[in-house]
């Protein structure tokens, strides 16, 4: 009997907590406040990408498309085995036919 004693003791003291809950008085237009800033539109939020506008998004676009168009068209009028050459003779790695004075 001990244990339905200690649960009417439980039972009894939630009563007495919940009987000293006092109302409470909150301001008539307080939900009106609070959803006026939950879904207020924020106009002044300012990101770091603001700057990235879709103008300049177009442009950067169009200067990317025209200097790759200019440099496949700069490589399709140069040849391969002329760079190379070049680049031989420049660096002294290709085997001259001259012939020199010393041999």
């Amino acid at each position: 009997m001990e244990t339905n004693n200690n649960i009417q003791n439980k039972i009894d003291s939630t009563f007495d907590a919940i009987d000293a809950i006092e109302n409470v008085n909150v301001s008539p237009f307080f939900k009106d406040k609070t959803m006026q800033r939950l879904f207020a539109e924020e106009k002044e939020v300012t990101t770091v990408w603001s700057w990235l506008t879709p103008k300049l998004q177009l442009a950067t676009l169009a200067c990317v498309v025209i200097l790759n168009v200019v440099a496949f068209s700069q490589l399709k009028t140069t040849t391969y085995n002329d760079d190379m050459s070049q680049f031989a003779e420049t660096y002294g790695l290709s085997v001259s036919d001259d012939t020199s004075v010393l041999n």
